[in-house]
């Protein structure tokens, strides 16, 4: 799960900013910020996380699956 919009609503920043921060195109950062992409480059997620100025791990929360064990 991504933050990014909870991050940006708390700072009151728009798509259109982190766009224009980051050299992104609106297009990406949507389908980021609305959860919509299925793979994101890491280079993208660096350059969000340089703009807003926050961990990798600010951005992106992940709980791995409990792996099943078969007897």
């Amino acid at each position: 799960m991504n933050n990014l919009s909870i991050i940006l609503g708390k700072r009151l920043l728009t798509i259109g900013d982190v766009s224009k921060g980051t050299g992104l195109s609106r297009g990406t950062i949507s389908a980021i910020y609305h959860r919509n992409a299925d793979a994101t480059k890491l280079s993208t997620l660096k350059s969000i996380c340089d703009y807003l100025q926050i961990s990798l791990s600010d951005l992106i929360e992940y709980t791995p699956k409990e792996l099943t064990k078969e007897a």
